[in-house]
């Protein structure tokens, strides 16, 4: 079982940052790729940013150049750095872990965005 615990979620105003973590533990084997997905009220959920295990990354149109992900193989983290910020970055942010063939999601954090 792995478990994915977020922090850094919180209220900023337009043009603020904020640096999400997400850190995993429990039993990991091999972890493939993590990342972040976004749910915005009344919408999809949509895939933010993500990194493999090689360090590739990929990232939504939307966030480009604004957002950066990265993370530690170490520590079996991932964090999102959010900068510029806008009311439609508003949405609960969850990251998630491929460990094998599986994938784990954490609990979500909240990121609103005052205008």
């Amino acid at each position: 079982q792995v478990q994915l615990v977020e922090s850094g979620g919180g209220l900023v105003q337009t043009g603020g940052s904020l640096r999400l973590s997400c850190a995993a533990s429990g039993r990991i084997f091999s972890i493939n790729a993590m990342g972040w997905y976004r749910q915005a009220p009344g919408k999809q959920r949509e895939l933010v940013a993500a990194v493999t295990a090689g360090g590739s990354t990929n990232y939504a149109d939307s966030v480009k150049g604004r957002f950066t992900i990265s993370r530690d193989n170490a520590k079996g983290a991932v964090y999102l750095q959010m900068n510029s910020l806008n009311p439609e970055d508003i949405a609960v942010y969850y990251c998630y872990l491929i460990n094998g063939a599986d994938k784990y999601w954490g609990q979500g954090t909240q990121v609103t965005v005052s205008s």
